[in-house]
């Protein structure tokens, strides 16, 4: 018993540790980043940003530690990447690719988007410590067909790895950057270019075709330990010839997706998180389930949903495979009636058949 508190204490220190050592070269913050400074709304009091559906927080943080029960995670996989992506599709298609974590190509309209690249080892302020990836990215970084813009919901280091965005713009110099309001400044601290931060429900053309839209969503957001709310959390919604596409980031369950489908009809393609949902009573305010996942594509309308946020990186207590079970568990009790969802395979693309009635952009 003492050996397994010791254990665990050294896990909650080593956490700490994560969060405050600060980053050489990794983007990280030994306190905080910058604060966004605008005018109070209503998820902003003019200090920190807030959710405007809150869920009631059942338990701390060192209770969590205290009492983890992980599931199994393979230490390496030694896999081969998927074949490279098409360098473009064409005016009203659509293809995703599934790359790792939340990490995801979509190609429509002539326009090449990847969403919160990670392409580093570790999603950690630091390269010596930290969530280590467990498997190479589906879609080798050199084999990554010319990227137009990348879209970045949130500033949590799976999320926002300042390592992958320089090398994307080393590579890809014209390539934009999105985000939530008040991440600009520390990007751009960061040495990084073209940098467009949105608030909820704004949007901006992509092209003389493409509108890009932030769309609100269920979270969080910091780089350190006193910068909680400092920077907003955000999906998007991508709308074109193609139709419509959603991208949910990081997210709870909440009312935002109806809200979504209201405002610009339903989805051609929905792309969702399932991973990093236990323990429930601690992570569901901020993750959803995998059953809440497909909640959250009948009420966004989806034709097709892709599950990402599973399989890389062990960040919470589901094992490696539970998400992907589950998910597939609350599609059966479904029946007839269960929405399409493809599980895609690291690496792999598939385009997305059209919808009859897309909806305009």
């Amino acid at each position: 018993m003492h050996s397994r508190l010791v254990r665990r204490s050294l896990s909650v220190l080593g956490v700490l540790l994560l969060v405050t050592a600060g980053g050489v070269g990794m983007g990280g913050c030994i306190f905080s980043a910058p604060r966004w400074k605008g005018p109070v709304s209503d998820h902003f009091d003019g200090e920190r940003f807030f959710n405007l559906e809150p869920r009631e927080e059942r338990g701390s943080f060192l209770k969590w530690q205290l009492e983890r029960k992980p599931g199994a995670w393979t230490q390496w996989h030694d896999v081969a990447p998927g074949a490279p992506p098409p360098q473009r599709v064409g005016r009203g298609e659509l293809r995703v690719t599934f790359i790792n974590h939340a990490t995801v190509l979509l190609q429509f309209d002539g326009l090449n988007v990847l969403t919160d690249p990670i392409y580093s080892e570790r999603c950690s302020p630091v390269s010596f410590v930290g969530p280590k990836r467990v498997r190479p990215p589906g879609i080798r970084f050199e084999d990554l067909p010319p990227i137009d813009g990348v879209v970045l919901s949130h500033n949590h280091y799976d999320h926002m790895d300042v390592a992958t965005l320089r090398r994307l713009q080393e590579r890809f110099p014209e390539v934009r950057l999105f985000a939530g309001l008040g991440n600009r400044a520390f990007l751009e601290g960061e040495g990084l270019r073209h940098v467009t931060e949105l608030d909820w429900w704004q949007e901006v053309p992509l092209s003389p075709e493409v509108m890009l839209t932030s769309a609100r969503t269920q979270h969080f957001s910091n780089r350190g330990l006193f910068d909680r709310g400092g920077a907003l959390w955000t999906g998007y919604v991508l709308r074109g010839p193609h139709g419509a596409t959603y991208f949910a980031g990081d997210t709870g369950w909440g009312r935002q997706f109806a809200e979504a489908r209201e405002r610009f009809g339903p989805m051609r393609l929905a792309v969702l998180p399932i991973g990093a949902y236990k323990p429930e009573w601690f992570m569901s305010p901020v993750h959803m389930s995998p059953g809440e996942a497909v909640r959250a594509s009948e009420d966004l309308g989806a034709r097709y949903s892709v599950p990402m946020h599973y399989g890389t990186f062990q960040l919470a207590d589901d094992g490696e495979d539970e998400p992907v079970e589950e998910l597939r568990r609350a599609l059966a009790e479904r029946g007839a009636q269960a929405p399409e969802w493809w599980v895609l395979g690291f690496g792999e693309g598939r385009d997305v058949p059209r919808v009859s009635s897309a909806p305009p952009p």
